[in-house]
């Protein structure tokens, strides 16, 4: 199996980059790296998940990436699901993955809301969701931030006490609006505790943030 990850990895890293025109660097082959990275240590606790699945499902997830605030968000993981298993297919992809592949890459979105039912997507998206916590976490959420247009945190009132949460707005309250919830939505025991200790940097970050911020 170790042979045939080898040699399909940089087919799955062509066809994840071959039409890039969009220069998100959260969403880049580096991305795909660290999820396919975390896979690997999720599928040492599940060995019988099939390790191709869940290989071409994690350098293909994002291969239709819409912006957080696109009208269509919530369909991309559809859309790339289909087009994955269209480029696999006509790459010489195994036919009787391809489903497996597909239910991964509509899974994986926390927009979509598509309960992962086989072990290859729940490794899949606990692998995905991990890249949004810890310190590339952290650094990822203000990039994107920062492409939307949001400020660092509420002037006055950076931990909401006052206020509902908008991470929309508001960088820092991404934390506890969405981030704080991925730890208890992962699927395997193994991504639950990366997720719990990678919110406690989190939380130590904001908490040393609003200390610096001085206008709270």
């Amino acid at each position: 199996m170790s042979s045939l990850l080898d040699t399909w990895k940089p087919r799955l890293i062509a066809l994840a980059t071959a039409d890039v025109h969009d220069d998100d660097g959260a969403h880049d082959i580096n991305h795909l790296n660290r999820v396919w990275n975390v896979a690997q240590t999720l599928l040492a606790d599940h060995p019988e998940a099939d390790a191709m699945v869940v290989q071409a499902a994690a350098y293909l997830h994002d291969l239709v990436n819409l912006p957080k605030n696109h009208p269509d968000r919530a369909q991309a993981s559809t859309m790339a699901a289909r087009l994955a298993c269209e480029r696999l297919a006509e790459a010489g992809f195994p036919a009787e993955k391809l489903p497996g592949v597909a239910h991964a890459i509509e899974a994986h979105s926390f927009s979509a809301g598509i309960t992962p039912t086989t072990i290859e997507a729940q490794i899949v998206q606990d692998a995905d969701r991990l890249d949004a916590l810890g310190a590339v976490g952290l650094a990822r959420l203000y990039y994107t931030a920062g492409r939307m247009g949001s400020a660092f945190a509420h002037p006055t009132d950076p931990l909401a006490v006052h206020r509902e949460l908008d991470d929309q707005a508001y960088a820092l309250d991404h934390i506890e609006r969405k981030l704080a919830t991925l730890p208890a939505s992962m699927q395997t025991d193994a991504a639950r505790r990366l997720g719990e200790a990678r919110m406690v940097m989190l939380r130590a970050f904001r908490d040393t943030f609003v200390a610096e911020w001085g206008n709270a």
